[in-house]
C-alpha cells in the first residue's frame, strides 16, 4: 500500500477509546517508547520542544489515581460531590495500562498558543501511533489536573494540559 493511503487510513481510524473498553493486557514498554519518540517529532517554532511527558505505570499509576480522587474530594463542594465520579476517576486509572501526563512548558520565545499547539500536535502523533498499533487511547483534560502536586512537579512556566490514557484492546 502506498504511504499516503496508509496514512489516510490511520487518520480515518483514529478514535478516542475509553478505559472501560481496555483489556487487562499490558502494553509493552517498547511500544510506549515508540509512542513518545513519535510524539517529539511534532513541529515546534524555534525548536522549543515545549512538551513534557511523564509515564505512569504500576504503583506510580495507582498513586496518581489516589491523588486525583483526593483532589476531586478536596475541591468539590459537598453538595456537588458525586461518589460515582469519584469512583470513575479510580476506575479509569486502574483500567489503563499506562497514563501519560501532558505538560506544556512556555519558553517565552514564542506566543504561548504556539507552545500549546505544538504540544497538541505531539499528542496527535501519539494518537496516530496508538492507532497504528491498535492501542486504545484518549486525552482527558479534567479541571482537577491543575491541582496535581505530588505526581507532577509543575514549574512556574508550565501547565498540565491533561492525561493521556493507554490501554490494550486485545
Amino acid at each position: 500500500m502506498e504511504n499516503a493511503t496508509i496514512l489516510k487510513h490511520i487518520i480515518e481510524e483514529r478514535r478516542s477509546i475509553f478505559p472501560k473498553d481496555y483489556s487487562d493486557k499490558e502494553i509493552p514498554q517498547h511500544i510506549i517508547d515508540e509512542i513518545l519518540s513519535n510524539a517529539v517529532l511534532a513541529p515546534n517554532h524555534k525548536r522549543t520542544k515545549p512538551w513534557r511527558f511523564k509515564v505512569f505505570k504500576g504503583e506510580e499509576k495507582q498513586n496518581l489515581g489516589w491523588e486525583l480522587q483526593n483532589i476531586y474530594k478536596e475541591v468539590t463542594p459537598e453538595f456537588q460531590f458525586l461518589q460515582k465520579k469519584y469512583d470513575d476517576i479510580g476506575f479509569k486509572i486502574s483500567k489503563a495500562s499506562a497514563v501519560i501526563s501532558i505538560v506544556v512548558e512556555f519558553s517565552g520565545l514564542v506566543p504561548d498558543w504556539e507552545e500549546i499547539a505544538a504540544t497538541s500536535m505531539a499528542v496527535q502523533n501519539m494518537y496516530l501511533t496508538c492507532t497504528a498499533h491498535r492501542i486504545g487511547c484518549y486525552w482527558s483534560s479534567p479541571k482537577i489536573v491543575n491541582n496535581l502536586k505530588d505526581s507532577l512537579k509543575i514549574e512556574e512556566n508550565q501547565q498540565c494540559l491533561g492525561l493521556f490514557y493507554l490501554g490494550s484492546l486485545e
